[in-house]
């Protein structure tokens, strides 16, 4: 047999230049490539081109694309791929996005209950709050979150919520950023806003009061990991002119119970 025919490929060699290649075929073939190297602990170069199916030159730049992105890693002593902290962190996240979404949503379906109006929860990341999922009141006037809607820590209940629960050097990374100010009630100065975290630590629970919008108010808890760090919180929201202030010290405590009941199915361990 000609030496040449020894190796197989998925495709032909000539779709293996650059020249030929597309941004969804390089899409593809990382993913692949990613998919590989996390089904075993550590691989070479060699057999992860060979289970590629593509060139060795081809499944190096992939893949130091990928170290470049925290998605892989190399161990330099023993020659082997493995799989990077990027990828952990995107798998963990999709987890506790499933896991809270799933143990929430009947806690959240009693809450709209107890309190007639919308309940929501999201979780935190890097930037802010990503509403994950809502149960919304049958009144005609409500507020809204599309599943995936993103949210400032500062001018949100949930994410003041999680913020009241960050140490000061966090807190001062995310006031460092700039912090838009929607309405007259954002609070975009440092100190009014730290003085806020303090106050929702002290009572159990922040106030979104017409921050992000004008006439909607929001009541927050935030929703706790097996390390007692927030990672997500659950609120109730709605107009002004129905959650007032005089409803706060109502909608609270049942925003607490439902946070801390969410925490508990979800494995997770409420701070002493």
């Amino acid at each position: 047999m000609d030496p040449k025919e020894k190796r197989t490929r998925g495709r032909p060699r000539q779709h293996d230049s650059p020249s030929s290649g597309n941004s969804v075929q390089t899409v593809d073939r990382a993913a692949n490539i990613l998919k590989l190297v996390s089904k075993a602990d550590g691989q070479s170069l060699t057999e992860i081109a060979e289970a590629a199916t593509l060139p060795a030159s081809t499944t190096y730049r992939l893949l130091t694309t990928l170290q470049s992105h925290r998605m892989v890693e190399f161990d330099e002593q023993r020659q082997l791929w493995y799989v990077g902290l990027e990828t952990f962190r995107m798998g963990s996240a999709y987890l506790r996005r499933r896991k809270l979404a799933e143990h929430g949503r009947a806690v959240m379906r009693t809450l709209q209950i107890e309190t007639g109006e919308t309940a929501n929860l999201a979780v935190n990341d890097d930037e802010g709050v990503v509403f994950v999922t809502q149960v919304e009141t049958h009144q005609p006037i409500r507020a809204f979150f599309r599943p995936g809607t993103r949210g400032d820590y500062h001018s949100s209940g949930i994410g003041k919520a999680i913020m009241a629960y960050f140490d000061d050097k966090k807190v001062d990374i995310i006031a460092a950023r700039d912090l838009p100010k929607y309405t007259d009630f954002t609070l975009t100065d440092l100190a009014a806003l730290k003085s806020d975290l303090e106050a929702t630590r002290a009572r159990g629970w922040s106030i979104d009061n017409e921050e992000r919008h004008l006439g909607m108010r929001c009541v927050a808890v935030p929703i706790f990991n097996e390390y007692s760090e927030p990672i997500g919180g659950i609120s109730v929201s709605g107009p002004s002119v129905r959650i007032t202030p005089e409803q706060d010290s109502l909608f609270g405590p049942m925003v607490r119970d439902a946070a801390q009941e969410i925490t508990d199915l979800s494995g997770g361990r409420w701070p002493e």
